[in-house]
């Protein structure tokens, strides 16, 4: 069993269970975890909403990983900047790109360019506290239309419409807080293309809606359509049938005549953003359910909103030096095994994650994702071009040289601690660090 080297890009569940899953199945293996954040976790830390720490539980499994002698974190360093593929090869057995997904899927309709047009991914990461993004976000639209049907939209309109002293038991930062605090925002609108049995919600997220008592949950009757295809879906899963069942609740429900309210839509099909210089209104189409799809009845409805958030998917961007199919949004590959554009396989390069796959599925659906790319470099381990340079310290050195402030798995120990030491201080768990500066010098401690 010869020894190699390799380097996973990007920091997120996907790269390091790769890692977990490629040093427990071959013990020679070391692994250089490569993250352009000064710290780990990726979707699970600017992705998740604050106010869903049980799913920010998946941290202690994360943090167990790149504990282990084979793997090594190397923070802040950004591939495509500080790295090349030909740094890469170099130093390194195999390449596993994990690098996800955080742009936003474009919605093609009339006047999406317009001030108050967002993206629900860049308001995400402002709210989550993401170095890379404006620290401030415009919040001064009273009705709000939110343009989707899965768990990033229920997260958006949550996020509008829950008081911000209701989010200072997370780890939100003091400018979210103070965002949130400013929000002028009384009515979100959630629009879904389709019926209630092909909605995307999970019956946890859909459930938590009403767990403000500042926040009535309407679901109007319009739309309520259950055709053939949506009660077979209904019949086949359990989860599709908790969440018709708990729309159902919310259509039955009175109004407490709470401050804020969330309306869920269904059966609107996102038309045209309209408005002179600014958003002053969203128009939809209703439709009609043909064997589970969305068909259009030319019946239109022009709803009075200053903001519109599109929550339409998240897309993988392009990386330097490879591949990427722009209409799927992924790096070309076989079972994980990157292909070029004659469709021969790229010797020693790997994808695994939304990189891989396209932004589909929970965050554990990685685990087995993984598993399928690292049979594939287990299954070319004889084949692989070993590594120019053998000393793990070699490619330190290098970015050091290239002076890049690569922070380290102690390092972010040290940061880790600070934030929990500010989170203690206000009877929090934690307090995000934002400034990248900041993150790198609490880190160097």
């Amino acid at each position: 069993m010869r020894d190699i080297r390799v380097a996973v890009v990007g920091g997120g569940p996907a790269g390091i269970y790769a890692a977990d899953i490629l040093t427990k199945a071959y013990p020679n293996a070391s692994v250089d975890v490569i993250e352009r954040l000064p710290a780990p976790y990726g979707l699970v830390r600017y992705g998740v909403a604050p106010d869903h720490p049980r799913i920010k539980e998946i941290i202690k499994a994360l943090h167990r990983v790149l504990s282990q002698p084979q793997i090594r974190f190397l923070g802040n360093v950004d591939y495509g900047t500080d790295l090349k593929m030909s740094d890469l090869r170099r130093f390194y057995d195999a390449v596993i790109f994990s690098t996800g997904a955080m742009a936003d899927r474009p919605l093609d309709i009339p006047g999406v360019d317009l001030p108050g047009s967002y993206g629900a991914a860049d308001f995400v990461s402002w709210y989550d506290g993401h170095p890379d993004v404006p620290r401030e976000w415009p919040l001064e639209a009273k009705e709000v239309a939110v343009v989707g049907a899965g768990n990033v939209a229920l997260d958006v309109a949550r996020m509008l419409v829950k008081t911000a002293d209701e989010q200072l038991t997370t780890e939100i930062p003091a400018n979210v807080y103070d965002g949130l605090k400013a929000n002028a925002c009384t009515d979100v609108h959630v629009f879904a293309r389709r019926g209630p049995a092909q909605i995307k919600f999970s019956p946890m997220e859909l459930r938590e809606l009403s767990h403000s008592p500042n926040v009535d949950v309407i679901v109007h009757p319009e739309g309520f359509e259950i055709d053939e295809a949506g009660q077979e879906a209904i019949n086949s899963s359990k989860q599709t049938k908790m969440v018709v069942n708990t729309l159902l609740k919310y259509v039955e429900t009175e109004p407490t005549g709470a401050p804020h309210r969330i309306h869920i839509h269904m059966c609107q099909s996102p038309v045209e953003i309209l408005g002179d210089g600014k958003v002053e209104a969203f128009r939809t189409e209703r439709t009609e359910l043909v064997d589970g799809s969305a068909r259009g009845t030319g019946e239109t409805t022009d709803w009075p909103v200053q903001a519109v958030y599109r929550a339409v998917g998240y897309l993988s961007s392009p990386l330097v030096d490879l591949p990427f199919d722009h209409q799927a949004g992924v790096i070309p590959n076989e079972a994980g095994r990157v292909i070029d554009m004659d469709g021969n396989h790229q010797p020693g390069t790997y994808v695994t994650g939304w990189i891989k796959r396209g932004p589909v599925g929970l965050i554990g659906h990685t685990k087995s994702d993984a598993s399928q790319t690292i049979d594939c470099l287990l299954e070319d381990v004889d084949s692989l071009q070993p590594a120019e340079v053998s000393d793990p310290d070699a490619i330190v050195q290098h970015l050091v040289e290239r002076g890049v402030e690569v922070t380290s798995w102690e390092d972010w120990g040290r940061l880790d601690a600070h934030e929990m030491a500010l989170g203690e201080e206000q009877g929090r768990l934690r307090v995000k660090v934002v400034p990248r500066e900041e993150m790198v010098s609490r880190s160097r401690g």
